[in-house]
């Protein structure tokens, strides 16, 4: 079997697992069987990261079941192989060949050497952030609901903060949380170290580290200077820029709408804004009601969410380095150049050609699922469905508030949906068609009007 397949259907594997174990009657906090469908539904959104649910999940589910949601986002942040081959090294075992490769093709790291070093580095990386932010929320929640409750709450927002997996066990999400910067500032801060890639955090240790070393180094001795790698350069980059303008323009269009913003204070209308721009980018927490922003703002969103996160993390969409790439060749066209260019640094006509096909790929998921979801639910506004939708491709979460609502068609559809954002269109179309093969065939060019 192909390591694509091998991956897509470890995802699959995994859903089907949290799907039973969410249908059991100790799951629900009734005590009866759950719906098939929600469990699906619910499952497949854990797993994907994503965080649409069509229950509450604060009241719906028991322990056991917010237990069970948690754990399949760990699961599926960290990734299907990552995981299986991380319990492969906790009982003794070696690497095959075919689990570097599987491990490399899903991290998309340029070679398998070093497998073990860097899967203890992720693990490691995941557990202190996320025990820092269990830290950091408990002041939040445990005087509020003591301290088992504030503590799971604490440990649950945590883990779905770094995974980008946006479950909240808060009936309006964490909108009771808007005026607080420790609330705030924590959930984004996981979110972005979460979706910025296990490969930048490394490199920057790596980077911080040895500066402090160079600092003992005796006066006169020199020490060389790390070279970010462009993947470090582009991710950084790429997300403050979407940070920053994503900002300024939900306060730009919302600071007028009484639904969200205009009934803040400017400090407030700045942390609200601040965290629509940061959780617009694959996480799907909110403190403002989706429901109710304006058109702009609604398809601001559905920009950020469709960029996505960086290469390596936990969250989804095109990922930064795929609209960089684009953009750079649009640069370079009206610059009338032949070469792309980053930092100095040519990019290869192979991850042009990635970069294109995964945003036409992209594009057409979308406008395929959002299609279908308009012909089963007709009475649905075009922009609900299209949020939706992208949503779900983009393993966001966030909702205008129609997840519940819509038809069973409709939530299979958006459950196909997420499962393709998740595992990646190429791997997904890798997996059914076969990896390709290199040929050897070349034909003669020839030019073509475009534009």
């Amino acid at each position: 079997m192909s390591v694509s397949r091998t991956i897509c259907l470890g995802f699959l594997a995994v859903i089907l697992f949290g799907s039973i174990c969410l249908m059991m009657p100790f799951s629900t906090s009734s005590g009866t069987w759950n719906d098939p469908i929600v469990a699906l539904f619910t499952s497949t959104s854990a797993v994907c990261v994503t965080g649409l649910s069509v229950v509450d999940p604060g009241t719906y589910f028991s322990f056991w079941g917010q237990f069970f949601i948690a754990l399949l986002a760990q699961i599926g942040g960290l990734g299907y192989m990552t995981t299986t081959t991380f319990l492969i090294m906790l009982i003794g075992k070696r690497f095959d060949l075919r689990q570097k490769i599987a491990i490399q093709q899903a991290l998309d790291r340029p070679g398998i050497s070093g497998s073990n070093q860097i899967l203890r580095s992720i693990i490691a990386t995941t557990l202190i952030f996320e025990i820092t932010g269990v830290f950091l929320l408990l002041p939040a929640f445990v005087p509020q609901y003591g301290w088992n409750q504030g503590l799971w709450l604490a440990v649950f927002h945590s883990i779905n903060s770094w995974n980008n997996a946006g479950f909240s066990l808060f009936k309006d999400n964490l909108v009771g949380y808007q005026s607080s910067p420790l609330v705030v500032f924590t959930v984004t801060g996981l979110i972005i170290f979460g979706g910025i890639g296990y490969q930048v955090i490394l490199e920057a240790f790596v980077w911080l580290r040895e500066r402090l070393a160079s600092r003992k180094l005796r006066i006169g001795q020199r020490s060389e200077n790390r070279l970010f790698s462009l993947d470090f350069k582009v991710a950084t980059s790429t997300t403050l820029i979407l940070l920053v303008l994503g900002t300024i323009a939900f306060v730009a269009v919302e600071f007028r709408n009484s639904g969200t913003l205009k009934n803040l204070s400017f400090g407030d209308q700045l942390l609200s804004a601040w965290f629509q721009s940061v959780t617009a980018r694959t996480a799907g927490f909110n403190t403002i009601d989706i429901g109710k922003m304006t058109n702009a703002g609604l398809f601001i969103t559905i920009a950020l969410m469709f960029i996505g996160a960086c290469p390596g993390g936990t969250g989804g969409g095109i990922k930064t380095t795929t609209i960089r790439v684009l953009t750079s060749c649009t640069k370079s066209i009206l610059q009338g150049k032949e070469e792309v260019l980053l930092y100095k640094r040519k990019i290869a006509l192979s991850l042009i050609l990635k970069a294109v096909g995964v945003f036409i790929a992209s594009i057409a998921t979308v406008i395929a699922s959002t299609t279908l979801i308009a012909l089963t639910d007709p009475e649905l506004n075009f922009i609900q469905i299209l949020f939706e939708v992208v949503s779900a491709f983009g393993t966001v979460g966030l909702s205008t508030g129609i997840t519940g609502s819509v038809t069973i068609a409709a939530k299979l559809i958006l459950i196909v949906t997420m499962y393709i954002g998740r595992v990646g269109i190429l791997l997904l179309m890798s997996a059914i068609l076969g990896d390709p093969r290199q040929t050897r065939i070349h034909y003669p060019e020839e030019n073509l009007l475009v534009g």
